[in-house]
């Protein structure tokens, strides 16, 4: 049987106040993949997964996303989720007032809505909450808190992936997850990705840096460089990026 990639990024252009930050972007991902994406700072790695979930900062001009079947620049920021599109923030927001528990229900219910699907009754969605919370060694005191307030940057992290974990998107991008994390958090927030992978499920990691790749395993590492994929390797170009540092590419370029 044929697989049909999870998402088909084509010629994707797209400005932001005018100014043009994705250059033509070409990225096919297969069903249980993990793509890392590198590069230094500028180049658009940010701007494209605000693109990819429908942030409306930013402007498409030319090029198509398939995702699934569907034609992923048609739909709305929430359709986006609803079919299955996580992005995990770099700087994840602090919802006070609003508890934990009543938010990822919220969010659960509106996906299960989507999909035709009933709501879960508040037992079923606490065993569920249970079992994702173990996934990411979240404590249960965090998760009757208010969203992310008063979290420590490894805490919202690994809220952030026990969100991914209730929601089991079939593809996430991780952006700069690890920025600020201590080793520890690193480990857990990158378990947690670990433990939550299955073969229909699939992952972009967009890193500065080779430590997070030491844990999570990328098939796929691709340099974005002013605004365009410049090189696509396995794993070893994360390390070769680690020893030569970006210069390396810009003299691949004849820049």
């Amino acid at each position: 049987m044929d697989m049909k990639p999870l998402i088909e990024i084509k010629d994707l252009h797209a400005n932001i106040n005018g100014k043009e930050i994705l250059k033509g972007i070409n990225l096919t991902i297969m069903p249980g993949e993990v793509h890392a994406i590198m590069g230094p700072n500028g180049s658009g790695k940010s701007t494209l997964s605000s693109v990819l979930v429908g942030n409306p900062a930013f402007e498409v001009t030319k090029g198509s996303v398939t995702f699934g079947d569907k034609d992923l620049m048609a739909l709305s920021p929430e359709d986006r989720s609803h079919e299955g599109l996580f992005l995990s923030f770099q700087y994840p927001v602090e919802i006070p007032g609003v508890s934990m528990v009543n938010f990822m229900r919220a969010a659960v219910n509106e996906q299960r809505k989507y999909k035709g699907l009933p709501a879960l009754t508040a037992s079923e969605f606490l065993k569920l909450m249970r079992e994702k919370r173990a996934v990411v060694e979240l404590d249960n005191k965090l998760a009757n808190r208010s969203v992310n307030e008063g979290f420590s940057g490894g805490e919202k992290k690994r809220n952030e992936i026990f969100q991914m974990a209730m929601l089991e998107p079939k593809l996430s991008i991780l952006d700069e997850t690890d920025s600020g994390l201590d080793i520890d958090a690193l480990r857990i927030v990158a378990e947690g990705v670990n433990k939550l992978k299955t073969p229909e499920n699939s992952c972009i990691v967009i890193t500065h840096y080779q430590r997070l790749l030491d844990y999570i395993k990328p098939d796929i590492v691709h340099v974005l460089y002013k605004g365009r994929i410049v090189k696509t390797a396995g794993p070893e170009l994360a390390l070769e990026l680690e020893e030569k540092g970006y210069d390396w590419i810009k003299k691949e370029l004849g820049e």
